[in-house]
């Protein structure tokens, strides 16, 4: 072993796989960056003097005396104001051409804030789409997944939430995105003039898959820097978390750990909570919230990727493609924000959980009659207009495309109550007909 300028380097390795290398060394801890033979890697395993480390851009060509020097810190991310309209890869460096980002170094993938200190979320964010905000409303501080078959325009919500958002900056997590989508996003922030709002770290499908480990550390070190330091509103995308758990799971298969459900690492709950937990609302008015696309294999919720999010998660998205109006919408029966009740009627208009809870229960019988006319059964008069109100809700308000305010949201819904039914039929309070039931 010899010692360069304070970097332990060793030159003998014991074990290589397709994506890690084992050695024996001393004093090294977990997360520490090494460079092998040239190639970034991370300490992602200890036993005594044992060292496993996983190699960012796989170990083809690295022979068992190649040189391995440890750098004596984990991965950093330099930040200040300047991050602000940048778009980074997996190690925080510059890919738009721009300069190198001077700021103060920071941590990546450090613990989350003290529940000490957290507050309980109480500020709307509005994103413009009627499926989120007059159903799901999301608030300030929440982690919400969108789970969408790998067909669904996910990204193009993605981009719309980003640009619709009543926020103070957004923070792009991108893992394995094809080069479109990432020209899509670079595209759409630019064009849109909302650049100076946005900072973006990309993983594409060009670059190692293993790199994808490192983005949503780096977008949540990002995050803490404006929700904590600066007291912003930040809203952080993360796309698509399928493709971050598939990396943690060739790492995880190739130090021959037994693999749980669905051939994913036994840490999988962990590794996910360790990001999502990152999402708090702060005191002194700071936020950070996260909003994640969860990929689904054959629409199976099960699978342990969804299962696993489904438990650290404060509701879900869910994107599909409605089949009576060629549509994609947030789906009212398989979507929930858990936290919506802390600002619907209170954030919003007093009519906000009514008209909700009418509208989705009338939507309700409307599925209720297309499994009747399915099945050949005659359909009464009701039936009738709930699947012609059906239609109308998912074009003027489910639908991805809608971009309105919530007041606009609750008018058009009282507008299609009182073209379609009769004011008891939507179970309404009468207090409330009276006020908002059109003329």
């Amino acid at each position: 072993m010899a010692t360069k300028a304070f970097q332990k380097t060793y030159t003998r390795l014991d074990a290589i796989t397709k994506a890690t290398i084992s050695l024996t060394a001393k004093g090294v801890s977990n997360d520490e960056l090494a460079v092998v033979n040239g190639k970034l890697a991370q300490v992602v395993k200890t036993k005594g003097d044992q060292a496993t480390l996983q190699v960012f851009a796989g170990t083809e060509g690295i022979p068992t005396n190649a040189e391995v020097s440890f750098l004596g810190n984990p991965p950093t991310l330099k930040v200040s104001d300047a991050l602000s309209g940048r778009f980074f890869n997996a190690y925080g460096q510059p890919i738009d051409g721009g300069p190198q980002v001077e700021g103060e170094e920071r941590q990546i993938g450090g613990p989350s804030v003290n529940p000490y200190k957290r507050r309980q979320p109480s500020q709307l964010i509005p994103t413009g789409i009627a499926g989120i905000d007059l159903n799901n409303t999301l608030v300030s501080g929440q982690k919400i997944p969108f789970f969408a078959d790998p067909d669904q325009p996910y990204n193009q919500v993605m981009a719309d939430v980003a640009l619709r958002a009543d926020v103070d900056k957004i923070i792009l997590g991108g893992m394995g995105l094809s080069n479109d989508d990432y020209l899509f996003f670079r595209h759409q922030f630019e064009s849109a003039g909302a650049l100076e709002k946005i900072v973006s770290f990309v993983n594409t499908t060009e670059e190692p898959p293993v790199e994808r480990l490192l983005i949503p550390d780096m977008a949540l070190a990002a995050a803490e820097y404006f929700a904590v330091d600066k007291n912003e509103k930040v809203l952080v995308l993360l796309t698509d978390m399928t493709l971050y758990a598939d990396a943690l799971s060739i790492v995880s298969n190739r130090m021959d750990q037994i693999p749980s459900k669905d051939s994913m690492p036994g840490s999988l709950y962990s590794d996910l909570a360790k990001i999502y937990e990152k999402a708090v609302q702060l005191p002194a008015g700071g936020s950070i919230t996260i909003i994640a696309v969860t990929t689904l294999n054959d629409g199976d919720i099960t699978h342990a990727i969804p299962d696993n999010t489904g438990y650290i998660t404060e509701g879900q998205l869910f994107l599909r493609a409605d089949t009576d109006t060629g549509k994609v919408i947030v789906d009212p029966f398989r979507s929930l924000s858990r936290l919506k009740q802390l600002v619907q009627g209170k954030k919003t208009r007093e009519d906000h959980s009514q008209v909700m809870n009418a509208s989705v229960r009338l939507y309700a019988d409307a599925q209720n009659a297309k499994t009747k006319l399915e099945n050949g059964f005659d359909l009464s008069d009701y039936d009738l207009r709930c699947l012609d109100y059906a239609k109308d809700y998912a074009v003027r308000l489910l639908s991805i495309d809608v971009n309105i305010t919530i007041d606009e949201m609750l008018d058009t819904a009282w507008e299609l109550f009182a073209k379609y039914f009769s004011k008891a039929e939507t179970g309404i309070k009468q207090a409330l007909i009276d006020k908002y039931w059109p003329e």
